[in-house]
């Protein structure tokens, strides 16, 4: 009885990662070579992990020299890079084309995560 029980458990653990809902994620589509991530990279990326945005939608890196990662398989990378878009359960939310600067950067993606309901930011 005692391991119909541990099983059982075990099951509902698996499931709860299912049913949860996941939180948003910023994906930066990048390429190798390109002087507008690196210029990102520069400007945002040694600061974005320490701002409220980061906490609402984490920054994922994927490269357009690899395949496609499955999970992101619904979402158009685009032409550009970097192309940053916001993912909330498997779907879009908004995105931003190219890199807009660091006078830009925050207040687009603000406006993003305002509008899908994971919170606005405030750098």
């Amino acid at each position: 009885m005692s391991r119909i029980i541990a099983l059982l458990a075990a099951l509902a653990a698996l499931a709860l990662p299912a049913t949860r809902s996941r939180a948003a994620e910023l994906v930066m589509f990048e390429r190798v070579g390109c002087v507008w991530c690196a210029r990102f990279d520069a400007e945002i990326a040694p600061i974005y992990g320490k701002t409220e945005e980061a906490r609402a939608a984490p920054l994922r890196r994927v490269s357009l020299n690899a395949p496609l990662p499955a999970d992101l398989s619904a979402i158009d990378p685009g032409a550009f890079t970097p192309t940053f878009v916001v993912v909330k359960e498997g779907r879009e939310i908004g995105r931003i084309r190219g890199y807009p600067g660091d006078a830009f950067f925050f207040g687009l993606l603000d406006r993003i995560l305002a509008g899908s309901g994971s919170g606005q930011g405030g750098s």
